[in-house]
C-alpha cells in the first residue's frame, strides 16, 4: 500500500542504503537519469513512434502517452501508474515496452482533477509535501472511475492502426494500479488476456469489494510481483490470491521479490531496485509472449 506507514518503512531502508552524497545526487535528479539507463534495451531498438495523446471518456479528456513500434500492428498494453501518476519515468517504461514489440499506453489516472505530471524531477512520494498534494486526488478516484476509464482506453487502443485487435490486451499496474488491473480485466474480460501487478496494494482484503473476488470472472493470466515489506505486513495476501487463481483455472505467477521495498519498480523511485525491476520486467515479457499470442 502507498500510505504513511509504508513510506516510513521505505525511508528507513533508504537511509540505510544511501550515503549523503547519493542522497544529494538523487535530490538533484542525477540518480534518476542513471536509473533511466535501465530502459536502454528497449530504446536501442530503432523505429519507435511516441506521442502525448488525449482520449475522450464519459467524464472528459484524459491525457496519456502512447508508444509503439513504427511499423505493423502489435498487442496492446494498458499501463496504470503508481500513486504519483503519469510522469517521465512511466513514459520511459512505456517506450521500453514499445521497444519490446508492444503498443503501450500509460494514462493519467487523475485527469478529472489535474493534467500532466504532478511532481518535478527529483521529487518523490517520500516528500510530505508531495504526499499532501497527491493523496486527495487518490481519494477522489473510485472503482467506478477506473471501470469507466478502462472501457474508454481499451476502445481507444482497439481503434489504433498500431494495435493488433486479433491479439489480447495486457494491463499492468504499479502500487494503486495493481488492483486497477483487476477492475480492468473484469470490466473488459472480452479483451484483457494478461495482467501484471507490481507492488500492488489491496489486491486481497477482507472487504466485500476486494479485487481478488473478481478473479472467477476474469479471463487473464497474471503476474503478481510483491515487495518484501508489503508481504511482511500482509503475509496471507499471496495465499489468498494463489487460491483464487487456482480455483478460477487461471495461470498466475505470484512471487515475493526478495529484498525489495514497496515501489521498487519505477526508475525514479527512492527505493528503485534495478536488478529486481529487471527481473520483474523479464517475467512480464514472458507472460505477454504466452498470454497475448
Amino acid at each position: 500500500m502507498c500510505d504513511d506507514i509504508t513510506e516510513l518503512e521505505n525511508q528507513g531502508f533508504y537511509k540505510k542504503q544511501l550515503s549523503r552524497r547519493d542522497f544529494n545526487l538523487m535530490a538533484g535528479g542525477a540518480a534518476i537519469s542513471i536509473a533511466f539507463a535501465g530502459c536502454a534495451p528497449g530504446e536501442a531498438k530503432a523505429g519507435i513512434t511516441e506521442s502525448d495523446v488525449e482520449i475522450k471518456t464519459p467524464d472528459g479528456m484524459a491525457d496519456a502517452y502512447f508508444a509503439h513500434p513504427s511499423k505493423g500492428a502489435h498487442a496492446a498494453v494498458l499501463i496504470w501508474p503508481d500513486i504519483v501518476g503519469l510522469r517521465p519515468a512511466f513514459k520511459m517504461m512505456a517506450k521500453r515496452l514499445a521497444g519490446d514489440g508492444y503498443a503501450a499506453l500509460v494514462v493519467n489516472p487523475y485527469y478529472r482533477q489535474v493534467k500532466g505530471a504532478l511532481v518535478e524531477p527529483g521529487q518523490t512520494f517520500r516528500d510530505p509535501a508531495v504526499r499532501e498534494k497527491i493523496i486527495p486526488y487518490r481519494r477522489a478516484m473510485t472503482e467506478t472511475h477506473n471501470r469507466i476509464d478502462a472501457n474508454a482506453y481499451v476502445d481507444w487502443l482497439d481503434a489504433q492502426d498500431a494495435v493488433d485487435t486479433a491479439r489480447g490486451i495486457g494491463t499492468t499496474g504499479y502500487c494503486m494500479g495493481g488492483p486497477i488491473t483487476m477492475f480492468t480485466a473484469h470490466e473488459r474480460a472480452d479483451r484483457i488476456s494478461a495482467g501484471a501487478s507490481f507492488h500492488g496494494g489491496g489486491l486481497a482484503t477482507e472487504k466485500d469489494n476486494s479485487p481478488h473476488l473478481l478473479i472467477p470472472e476474469i479471463k487473464a493470466d497474471y503476474l503478481i510481483a510483491i515487495a518484501e515489506n508489503d508481504d511482511e505486513r500482509d503475509p496471507m495476501s499471496k495465499t489468498t490470491l494463489k487460491d483464487a487463481f487456482v480455483s478460477a483455472g487461471l495461470m498466475a505467477e505470484i512471487e515475493v521479490y526478495e529484498g525489495t521495498q514497496h515501489g521498487w519498480c519505477p526508475p525514479d523511485s527512492a527505493v528503485y531496485d534495478e536488478a529486481m525491476a529487471n527481473k520483474a520486467w523479464a517475467r512480464k515479457l514472458a507472460l505477454f509472449e504466452k498470454a497475448l499470442a
